[in-house]
């Protein structure tokens, strides 16, 4: 799906930041020591012209490079501070994470579209910390995964299947299926073969949700325009938002409504949902809690996996030597009889390496969410003030070349022996208390999806009428959730045992 967006102009920067200055004076506490540095600041509007509008991560890491690796700039009295290296990320998200686990309000995508309801955007609160409860009971470790292998196998065989038949649609193959592994999860709901109405409904709503949470609209950056009515030139995006309001709701409340009624009539899958209704809850606040927070767990996990498998796909395309080492780990422990299972993970330490380079590589989530500090607070002699809003550049944490040599090239090697590069997964979840709480389900859903896929095919250039396409490019695409930029790639089972092993009946 493609929304076009009405550019925004010079113009409508300066016209709002006239509004909003006619309407509230911007009032911040001073302090004797200074903000972390930063470009320039104008009066009044501060660094409004030099915010980026897109692909931030590149922007940030520029400021990195000249000012250092904790940034500031202010957007109409707001204060923004950027940590462009893990250091000052651990100090300030994960050793003072008490002062600095909020959440800051998304006009656009959490006022005017709704989703500040869903876990990640939720202010640091009673609400927030029985969301996160939940969800690790649910897969929270290791250990509580078991469970759900199974499920996981099972569709991750399906996922060979229709790859098998539809070559050419990869990426909604990727989007089925991770759809599919977190709805029965969550909901204990099976997806449809073809076009499943519950995997379209979130596929469109979470696109939805990339495009409102960045500054493609121009009341992320000016938030008083909010309050400006749908009839108003300019004011468009009201008119956006509700439509998009209504793809939220539905997408939070028709499955839960559907496990409801299963329960009701003793039908029910045992899923998230199904067992919190089985207990008794589920009326009043506890119904819209047990809902948004299985909508959370969904929409959080379905779109990220999303891109981390789509880059696994990209990387093997280019670098086909790294595929073939893969494959032949797999085949001396494995053999060529049956399909990789989680029992074999720890057999297979080269297929774990192309796992965390596949994170580090194509940085899912490139700046995250901003955490806002909840006090004032001093950093390495640097004045932050309460109310801030904080980015971690995940992406150039993760591809820092001090860190990272020749980050752009994919090298599983920089995992194995003696001394291994850092674990990218350490930073490409988050920080603190605002790490994502289904971590443990994306590593899980990322190691079987490469292992089953290595096992039995070949990824290679794609050809249309005997013509080679060219190598794509690494370019990330913009958006909260960045996925990788198009590419086409010809899938073949590696041989007619492992075309057997595709066609197999599911051991469901």
């Amino acid at each position: 799906m493609t929304f076009t967006l009405t550019p925004i102009t010079y113009l409508d920067i300066i016209l709002a930041a006239l509004a909003v200055y006619g309407i509230t004076r911007v009032v911040s506490k001073r302090s004797s020591l200074p903000l972390p540095p930063g470009p320039r600041r104008l009066p009044i509007i501060g660094n409004l012209f030099d915010m980026p509008m897109s692909k931030e991560w590149e922007t940030f890491s520029k400021w990195g490079k000249e000012y250092g690796d904790v940034v500031s700039v202010t957007v109409l009295g707001q204060s923004i501070v950027i940590l462009n290296s893990v250091k000052p990320a651990i100090d300030m998200l994960d050793r003072s994470s008490a002062i600095y686990s909020d959440r800051p309000v998304i006009p656009m995508a959490g006022e005017l579209v709704g989703w500040k309801n869903i876990m990640g955007l939720l202010p640091y609160a009673d609400r927030h910390k029985r969301y996160r409860r939940l969800a690790k009971q649910l897969f929270g470790s290791t250990k509580t995964m078991e469970a759900f292998h199974p499920a996981e196998e099972l569709e991750t065989h399906r996922f060979l299947k229709r790859l098998l038949s539809q070559p050419d649609r990869l990426v909604q193959h990727v989007q089925k299926t991770a759809g599919a592994i977190i709805l029965r999860i969550t909901h204990g709901y099976i997806v449809q073969e073809g076009e499943d109405p519950f995997v379209t409904l979130a596929d469109t709503a979470m696109e939805q949700f990339s495009v409102s949470s960045s500054n493609a609209f121009i009341v992320n950056i000016v938030p008083a325009l909010k309050y400006v009515p749908q009839w108003m030139p300019g004011a468009g995006f009201q008119k956006t938002a509700k439509e998009w309001a209504a793809t939220l709701e539905e997408m939070v409340d028709r499955p839960y409504q559907w496990v409801k009624s299963r329960v009701a009539n003793g039908t029910a899958e045992i899923s998230f949902v199904s067992n919190l209704l089985n207990e008794g809850l589920g009326r009043g606040e506890e119904e819209f809690e047990i809902k948004w927070s299985a909508a959370s767990l969904y929409s959080g996990g379905a779109d990220t996996t999303v891109s981390a498998i789509l880059s696994f796909f990209k990387a093997m395309l280019l670098w086909p030597e790294i595929a073939q080492k893969a494959q032949a780990e797999i085949d001396s422990v494995i053999g060529n009889d049956r399909l990789p299972t989680f029992a074999d993970r720890d057999q297979l330490p080269y297929v774990n390496a192309v796992v965390l380079e596949a994170l580090r590589w194509h940085t899912v989530a490139p700046t995250g969410i901003p955490h806002r500090v909840m006090q004032d607070n001093i950093y390495n002699g640097y004045f932050i003030p309460k109310g801030a809003l904080v980015f971690a550049n995940i992406w150039k944490m993760c591809h820092d070349p001090a860190v990272y040599p020749d980050p752009m090239v994919f090298k599983p090697e920089r995992y194995l022996g003696q001394v291994p590069q850092m674990n990218p997964s350490d930073m490409s979840f988050g920080f603190g208390r605002r790490i994502c709480p289904g971590r443990v389900l994306a590593d899980a859903s990322l190691f079987i999806t490469c292992a089953m896929v290595l096992a039995v095919y070949d990824i290679s250039p794609y050809t249309e009428n005997g013509v080679l396409d060219r190598p794509p490019t690494v370019e990330q695409m913009p958006g909260l959730v960045s996925h990788p930029n198009k590419f086409r790639c010809n899938i073949k089972p590696r041989s007619k045992k492992t075309l057997s092993l595709i066609e197999a009946e599911d051991q469901s």
